[in-house]
């Protein structure tokens, strides 16, 4: 537990840090929205097998350029997103039955990003790293396959079905790549991220039924910015 709030904190500090200015300032503000789509499971112990549960996501972003250095651009990026998270079991004792979990979720990710390539017109990669937070808004239980039966589930684990969120508060890493195309009328990104949660949704302690279950997410996503303020530089390309 420890060392998973260390990390948490210390990239926390480094997207607070990119704002510091050490190379050629920049001071580009850019805001807009965004789509995609998770794929997500729960990391449980003791385990439960899953399938990878998909669903779109909408949201908004905002981006603050605040530097080059040397060839990096350095950026920091809040975006404001709605996900349908949750898990998909994968059933296997006979019963035919199927389970499914949504989980709504309010997130916010804070992450310092670092491009290479053409700034005003043209092609960049980019790659940014940080802290997300999370809020849980509500669920639902999918459930099928007809007459339900839980008595041969595997390991006995059957501790999930009906049980709502003990934590409702979300946090942990995300990370990912991408490429933007940048145009007189703005910035297109395309976007993949890996979402690592830090936090388990269900009590780890010992009175818990679980000792872990924390959200794993996978996004891929579209982006469109436009600038509000952009620094005025003709020699930026």
């Amino acid at each position: 537990m420890k060392l998973r709030f260390f990390i948490f904190h210390f990239l926390l500090f480094i997207c607070l840090a990119a704002m510091a200015q050490v190379g050629e300032r920049r001071n580009d503000f850019s805001i807009g929205f965004m789509g995609g789509y998770t794929m997500n499971k729960m990391d449980f112990v003791p385990q439960i097998k899953q399938s990878m549960k998909g669903a779109p996501m909408v949201g908004f972003a905002t981006r603050y350029v605040c530097e080059k250095y040397f060839t990096t651009i350095c950026a920091v990026e809040l975006e404001v997103q709605y996900n349908n998270l949750g898990w998909k079991e994968v059933i296997e004792d006979g019963s035919n039955n199927t389970y499914e979990r949504d989980w709504h979720f309010v997130e916010v990710p804070v992450l310092m990003q670092m491009g290479w390539g053409r700034e005003r017109r043209g092609l960049k990669f980019l790659f940014e790293a940080g802290p997300q937070f999370g809020v849980y808004l509500s669920g639902k239980e999918h459930k099928g396959g007809g007459t339900w039966n839980t008595e041969n589930r595997p390991n006995g684990v059957v501790y999930q079905y009906g049980k709502d969120p003990d934590n409702k508060i979300d946090y942990g890493i995300a990370a990912g790549i991408g490429i933007e195309v940048s145009t007189p009328v703005g910035h297109f990104l395309a976007q993949g991220r890996y979402y690592y949660g830090l936090a388990d949704i269900f009590d780890n302690s010992k009175r818990g039924d679980f000792g872990r279950s924390a959200n794993q997410t996978l996004l891929v996503k579209l982006t469109y910015l436009f600038d509000i303020v952009r620094t005025k530089n003709e020699h930026i390309k």
